[in-house]
C-alpha cells in the first residue's frame, strides 16, 4: 500500500529521514530522482526554466538542475530567502558549480514570459505541501507562466496553489502537466478537484524507510499494484466451485434485466465458481436467454414476503456471500424481502442500487452486519439523509456516515472512495471510461465474489474499485471509444498487472 500522508505527518516524516539520513543527502537524492524525470519529459537538449521559493521545495529544484549536464540551458529564478536550511545552500552551491544560471525571481507577468520564452520544460518548486494557501502576492508573475496550457510543466511535490490535506485548488494555482511527489503521496494529490492540477503522477520514494513512513497511523491510504496482487484471492490446488467462491445474486427485474446479467457474468469473471442468481418471475427467460453458466431462481410471489425471504436463506446455505439491489424494483414488497433478508443473513453483503433505495431510511438493518454499501452520489444523498453533497465535501460527508451507520461504504465518483470508519482509501485507477451505465452493477458483482472468497468488506471493496478501473484503463487504451460495461467481465484477467 502506498502510504498517503498529510501535511503534518510528511514534515515529520522529513524530519525522521533527515535525522536518520542527512538533510543533504535527502535533498541530493530528491534532486537526482528530479533530473530522471527532467531527462524523461525533455530527453534531448533543452531550454529548462525552475521557479524555486524560499524553501526546500526551491532547494530540490537547485539540486535538480544540478544534476543535469551542461548540454542542457538550465535556469533558475529564485525567490529570496531570510533563511535557508544547510541542505538548501549546499543545493545551491552545487548549481552554481555545475553552472546554472541563477536569476532574481520576476516581478512582473511580462517579466516571468521572458525567463520562460523557449524553454522547453517550466519547473514550478516555488512550495512545497506545508505550503498556507492562497500564495504569496509576489509569487503571481511565476504562477500565470508556469501554465500546461501553454508548455509542459513539472510540479515538484504538489502544484502550488493546490491544498496537500483537501485537494482544494486556492488561486492562483499551478496548473502542471505532471508532478513528482516526493517522499509519499498526499491526500491532495489524489483527491477532487486538485487531481485537475497535478497531470500525470510520479511517486519519488528518496531515502525514506517504511518504518519512517507508517510511524503514525494513516487517515488516508491508498492501493498500489503490489498490495493489490497481494490481496487477490488464489485458487487452491484442491478448490471445487463452492469454495472457489459462491456468491448469490439478488437482482433484476422486467425493467432492468440486464443489470442482474452484469453483476453475475462479473462475480463469474472474478474467479467464482458457482453463481446464483434471484430474480423476479418475469426476468427469469431473459436472464437464462444470457447467462450459461449461473444458475437463475425465480423469486416467490405466490404467498407472504417471508416465504420469499425463506427462499433466499435457503438459498444462502450454499452461499459465501450476497449481492442485493442491482436493477431490482422498487415496489414496496421487493423492499420488504431485501430488508428481510439482510436482517436475517450473516454472510458478507454488497449492497448497491435498488436496495439502497429500500434501506435508505432502515439503516439501522445494517448496523453490525459484514456489509459494503456501494452509492453514487445521488443514492448517497438520499441514503445519508443529508442532501446533495457539496463540491470538496465528499470526505468529510463519507466519514460523517459512516462513524454514524456503522457501515462500510464505497462512494462511486471519479475518484472513488472507501471508508470503513477507520481509514478513508483513496481509488487511483479511476477513468472516464466506466462512465456508462452498467459498470456499478459490474463492480458489485466483482466485491461478491472477492467477499465469498474470504476477503473483508473494505478489503473487497477496495480491491474490486482497483481491479475495475485497471479493467476500465485496459479497454479504454484498446477502443478510442464505446467502451461499455458488458465488455469489464471479461478484460478483468488481462487487467491484473504481472507479478515482480
Amino acid at each position: 500500500m502506498s502510504a498517503v500522508l498529510s501535511p503534518e505527518q510528511m514534515r515529520a516524516a522529513d524530519a525522521a529521514a533527515s535525522t536518520r539520513v542527512g538533510g543533504d543527502a535527502l535533498m541530493r537524492e530528491a534532486g537526482r530522482q528530479l533530473a530522471d524525470r527532467i531527462r524523461a519529459m525533455v530527453p534531448h537538449a533543452g531550454r529548462i526554466v525552475a521557479f524555486a521559493g524560499p524553501g526546500n521545495n526551491g532547494g530540490d529544484a537547485f539540486a535538480a538542475l544540478a544534476e543535469l549536464d551542461a548540454a542542457y540551458e538550465r535556469v533558475i529564478c529564485a525567490s529570496p530567502a531570510n533563511e535557508k536550511s544547510d541542505a538548501r545552500r549546499d543545493a545551491e552551491a552545487r548549481a552554481l558549480a555545475a553552472g546554472v544560471h541563477v536569476r532574481a525571481f520576476p516581478q512582473t507577468v511580462a517579466e516571468a514570459r521572458d525567463v520562460v520564452a523557449g524553454a522547453a520544460l517550466a519547473i514550478d518548486a516555488l512550495v512545497g505541501t506545508g505550503a498556507r494557501l492562497p500564495l504569496r502576492e509576489s509569487f503571481a508573475p511565476a504562477v500565470a507562466v508556469l501554465d500546461a496550457r501553454e508548455r509542459s510543466v513539472l510540479a515538484v511535490d504538489i502544484p502550488s496553489g493546490v491544498d496537500a490535506l483537501t485537494g482544494a485548488i486556492v488561486e492562483p494555482a499551478v496548473r502542471a502537466t505532471q508532478t513528482l511527489t516526493l517522499g509519499a503521496l498526499k491526500p491532495g494529490l489524489l483527491l477532487e478537484p486538485g487531481i485537475d492540477a497535478v497531470g500525470k503522477l510520479w511517486l519519488a520514494r528518496i531515502d525514506m524507510a517504511k518504518e519512517i513512513l507508517d510511524a503514525r497511523p494513516h487517515a488516508f491510504a491508498a492501493l498500489d499494484a503490489a498490495e493489490f496482487l497481494a490481496l487477490l484471492p488464489t485458487r487452491a490446488p484442491d478448490a471445487d466451485k463452492r469454495s472457489a467462491g459462491a456468491p448469490l445474486i439478488v437482482a433484476g427485474s422486467s425493467q432492468f434485466p440486464g443489470a442482474a446479467v452484469l453483476c453475475a457474468l462479473a462475480a463469474a469473471r472474478t474467479g467464482a465458481g458457482y453463481v446464483t442468481v434471484a430474480t423476479s418471475p418475469d426476468a427469469v427467460q431473459v436472464l437464462r436467454g444470457h447467462l450459461v453458466e449461473q444458475v437463475v431462481v425465480a423469486i416467490t410471489d405466490r404467498g407472504s414476503v417471508d416465504d420469499a425471504v425463506e427462499q433466499l436463506m435457503e438459498l444462502t446455505r450454499h452461499s459465501g456471500s450476497i449481492a442485493v439491489g442491482p436493477g431490482l424494483g422498487l415496489d414496496e414488497r421487493t423492499g420488504a424481502i431485501v430488508r428481510g433478508l439482510l436482517e436475517r443473513t450473516a454472510l458478507p453483503c454488497v449492497v448497491d442500487a435498488s436496495a439502497l433505495f429500500h434501506l435508505a431510511k432502515h439503516l439501522d438493518v445494517l448496523r453490525g452486519k459484514a456489509v459494503v454499501a456501494t452509492p453514487h452520489a445521488g443514492e448517497f444523498a438520499r441514503l445519508s439523509g443529508k442532501g446533495t453533497i457539496a463540491p470538496g465535501e465528499r470526505v468529510e460527508r463519507l466519514r460523517e456516515f459512516v462513524g454514524r451507520t456503522g457501515v462500510t461504504t464505497l462512494l462511486k465518483g471519479r475518484v472513488t472512495l472507501i471508508d470503513d470508519g477507520a481509514t478513508l482509501h483513496i481509488n487511483t485507477t479511476g477513468t472516464s471510461a466506466l462512465a456508462t451505465a452498467g459498470t456499478g452493477d459490474v463492480l458489485s458483482g466483482m466485491i461478491a465474489t472477492l467477499l465469498s472468497q474470504g476477503l473483508s468488506p473494505v478489503d473487497a471493496a477496495r480491491a474490486g474499485a482497483y481491479w475495475h478501473g485497471l479493467a476500465g484503463r485496459l479497454l479504454a487504451n484498446r477502443r478510442r471509444v464505446g467502451v461499455i460495461a458488458g465488455d469489464i467481465p471479461s478484460a478483468l484477467a488481462d487487467a491484473i498487472p504481472s507479478r515482480g
